[in-house]
C-alpha cells in the first residue's frame, strides 16, 4: 500500500506546474497591459479626444455682432459651410485630389512595373534611390524649388520656348479655370507640384503589389502566347488593384488636406486646408474652421470604405 504522506505529495504535484504556468501567464498579461496601456491612453485621449473636440466645436457658432463663440449646439455653422462659396472650396479641393490620384496611378504603374518585373537588381536599387531621394529633402525646399522652375522666367518656360512649344504653353495658360500669368500661378502648376510631391507614395504600394504577383502566372501567359497587352490587362492589373487603391489613399488624403502647396503655387482661390488656416487665424472663426475640417474627414471616410472594398488595406 502507498503511504498516506506519498498520496498527499502526489496529489499536490499537479498543482505546482499549474500554479507556475498561471503565474507566468499573469505576468505576461500584466507586461502586455503595461506596454499597451500608454499608447492606448495616448490614442484615446489625444487623438480620439481631439477629433471629438473638433466635431463638437463644429456644432457651435459665432455671434455675428460680438464675434464670440456661442456655446450652444446647433447647425448654424454647417448652414454657412454649405453656402456656394464654401462648397466651391470643397469641390475644388476634392477635384484636385481626385485628378492628382488618377494621374499618380497612371504615372506610377509603368515605373513600378519596370522596377518589379524587368529591372536588374542593380538598376532596381537605382530606381528605389531615385523614388525615395526627394523624400530625404525638405518639403518646403522642394515646393519653393518648383516655384522657381515654374516661374515666368524659370527653366520650364525657357525649355518650352526653345523647344518651339511656347505657343502651346501660352494657350494652356490662357484656358479659363486652368491657366494664369505663369505656370507658378496656375492650377496646372499646382497639379504638377502635387503630382511630383506625392508620386513616391503611389509607386511604392504598387511595386509591393507587383512583387506579390506569382511569376508562374506570367510564365503560363507566355506559354499560351498571350500578348504583353493581354497579360497586362487580364493578369497583372487585376492583381495589383489593392496596391493601386493603397497608393491612392496616400495621394488623395495628402492632396485633400494640404495647404502649403496651394499657398505657394497656384492662383488665389482657397483649398480646404487654406480655408481652415484662414478661419483659425485672421477670422478667428473656430466653429467654421472645425466644420471645414470635418468635411475632408467625411470625404476620406467614404473613400477609405471604397478602398477597403478594393483590398487596399491588404496591400499596406
Amino acid at each position: 500500500m502507498t503511504p498516506g504522506w506519498m498520496k498527499a505529495a502526489l496529489a499536490r504535484l499537479p498543482t505546482w506546474p499549474y500554479r507556475i504556468s498561471l503565474s507566468a501567464r499573469s505576468a505576461r498579461a500584466l507586461t502586455l497591459i503595461a506596454l499597451l496601456l500608454p499608447p492606448l491612453i495616448w490614442l484615446g485621449v489625444v487623438y480620439l479626444g481631439s477629433l471629438f473636440a473638433l466635431f463638437a466645436q463644429s456644432f457651435l457658432h459665432i455671434d455675428e455682432f460680438s464675434g464670440v463663440v456661442v456655446h450652444k449646439l446647433g447647425f448654424h455653422t454647417y448652414a454657412k459651410l454649405f453656402t456656394a462659396a464654401n462648397l466651391d472650396i470643397i469641390r475644388r479641393s476634392a477635384l484636385m485630389a481626385a485628378l492628382v490620384t488618377i494621374a499618380a496611378s497612371i504615372v506610377a504603374i509603368p515605373i513600378a512595373l519596370y522596377m518589379a518585373l524587368y529591372a536588374s537588381p542593380r538598376l532596381k536599387s537605382i530606381f528605389f534611390v531615385g523614388v525615395l531621394l526627394p523624400l530625404w529633402s525638405s518639403y518646403l525646399v522642394r515646393v519653393y524649388a518648383w516655384k522657381l522652375i515654374l516661374a515666368k522666367e524659370g527653366i520650364a518656360n525657357w525649355v518650352a520656348e526653345h523647344a518651339g512649344l511656347g505657343g502651346v504653353l501660352n494657350w494652356l495658360l490662357a484656358l479659363p479655370g486652368l491657366g494664369g500669368p505663369s505656370l507658378s500661378t496656375s492650377y496646372i502648376g499646382t497639379f504638377t507640384v502635387f503630382l511630383y510631391v506625392w508620386l513616391p507614395y503611389a509607386i511604392l504600394p504598387i511595386h509591393a503589389a507587383l512583387e506579390r504577383v506569382p511569376k508562374s502566372l506570367l510564365e503560363a501567359a507566355a506559354d499560351l502566347n498571350a500578348s504583353s497587352r493581354a497579360t497586362l490587362l487580364h493578369i497583372i492589373l487585376p492583381l495589383i488593384v489593392p496596391g493601386i487603391a493603397a497608393g491612392s489613399i496616400f495621394t488623395f488624403s495628402l492632396t485633400l488636406g494640404d495647404y502649403i502647396i496651394p499657398g505657394i503655387i497656384g492662383p488665389p482661390p482657397l483649398f480646404i486646408g487654406q480655408a481652415v488656416l484662414a478661419h483659425l487665424g485672421a477670422a478667428g472663426n473656430l466653429p467654421l474652421a472645425a466644420a471645414f475640417s470635418v468635411a475632408p474627414l467625411l470625404i476620406l471616410a467614404g473613400y477609405l470604405y471604397i478602398a477597403r472594398r478594393l483590398g487596399a488595406f491588404d496591400a499596406l
